[in-house]
């Protein structure tokens, strides 16, 4: 698995699926916020299965 997210995007995904998944334990519960798992692991691991599908990829490469 190559990394395929830049890392100004992993860290708006694991922000903004952290606070999807609170949404779990605070406001209304539901398990559909559990749904905020998938972001906060992709942006953990940097790779994102559909971008790898559609060859996105927004990482800088050194050259």
């Amino acid at each position: 698995m190559k990394q395929n997210i830049g890392n100004t995007e992993r860290v708006i995904r694991i922000v903004v699926g952290l606070a999807i998944t609170s949404l779990a334990f605070i406001g209304p519960a539901s398990p559909w916020a559990l749904l905020g798992l998938v972001p906060v692991a992709t942006g953990i691991f940097g790779w994102c299965p559909p971008y790898a599908l559609l060859g996105i990829n927004t990482c800088k490469h050194k050259s």
